[in-house]
Order: C-alpha cells, then sequence, then structure tokens
C-alpha cells in the first residue's frame, strides 16, 4: 500500500449534483428551481408574505409569554417505576431518587428535578425523594406503604 493509493471503499462517498450544466444532465435548464418567477431567483425569502395583505402572524393578537424561570421537571409515572422495580433496575428497599432513576434508564436526565404522575399501579413499597409530585400519586404510594419526601429546592417554589 502506498500513500497515494489510498482512497475511499467504493460507494462510501457520493459525488454532488452539478446543476444548470446542459438539458442532457437531467438537472440543467431551470436547475432544480422548477420554472420562472421569484422563487427561482435567488435571495428570495418570502414565507408569510400575502401579496401585500396584512400577514396572519400580524393580524392575529399575541398572547402569553414563556416564563425563564419556570422550573422544568421530568414526568415520571408509579407504573413506570413499577415496571423498573419488576425489572430488579431499582431496588424498592433503598430511597429512590433522581439519581437511581437515571442509573435505572427510567430517565435520561434530571433537568430541576423528578416530579412523579399516578399513572398506573403501584405495588412495591417504596421510598421516594423527588422535586414534586401530585396528590394521588402521593395517595398511591402510602396505600402501597411508601413513603415521599418533597426536596426543599421545589417546595420553595
Amino acid at each position: 500500500m502506498k500513500l497515494n493509493e489510498i482512497k475511499d471503499n467504493e460507494g462510501a462517498t457520493k459525488s454532488r449534483k452539478r446543476v444548470g450544466r446542459g438539458i442532457g444532465s437531467g438537472s440543467g435548464k431551470t436547475g432544480g428551481r422548477g420554472v420562472k418567477g421569484q422563487k427561482a431567483r435567488s435571495g428570495v425569502s418570502i414565507n408569510g408574505f400575502e401579496g401585500g395583505q396584512m400577514p396572519i402572524y400580524r393580524r392575529l393578537p399575541k398572547r402569553g409569554f414563556n416564563n425563564i424561570f419556570a422550573s422544568e421537571f421530568v414526568v415520571v409515572s408509579l407504573g413506570r417505576i413499577q415496571a423498573a422495580v419488576d425489572a430488579k433496575k431499582l431496588d424498592a428497599s433503598k430511597t429512590i431518587d433522581a439519581a437511581a432513576l437515571k442509573a435505572a434508564g427510567v430517565i435520561r436526565r434530571a433537568k430541576d428535578g423528578v416530579r412523579v404522575l399516578a399513572d398506573g399501579e403501584l405495588k412495591a413499597k417504596i421510598s421516594l425523594e423527588v422535586a414534586g409530585a401530585s396528590k394521588p400519586a402521593v395517595e398511591k404510594i402510602e396505600k402501597a406503604g411508601g413513603s415521599v419526601k418533597l426536596l426543599a429546592a421545589a417546595a420553595a417554589e
């Protein structure tokens, strides 16, 4: 093998499409731009333009806002936690927190904390340490003999 003989495997690279090189090439004449008019020219941005009429995004009133300080919780259902306990990914005897849920693959990342919702059935006796939990979820956990501790960061909000 010589340095000047090195090349990619067959089919590893695709040659670029040469546009506008005669009608025999299949992408000549209009060069893949359709036919004539403003959109066939370069430097055109007419999205939302309605021929001089007031565009819909200006006719309709603006409403609401995005609160940049809002906490974004990862939502986990009780059924999902029970499935992880059944699959022996979560240890029901230890306290379950965001790190344990991440290690078990129940959540991908903790964001601003974990919030537990009451979807699904819970049979295992678990003790949770999470940022938030709905009232029905807390009731289901306590009915199964478990406990829920809400973390201080979530309680302050």
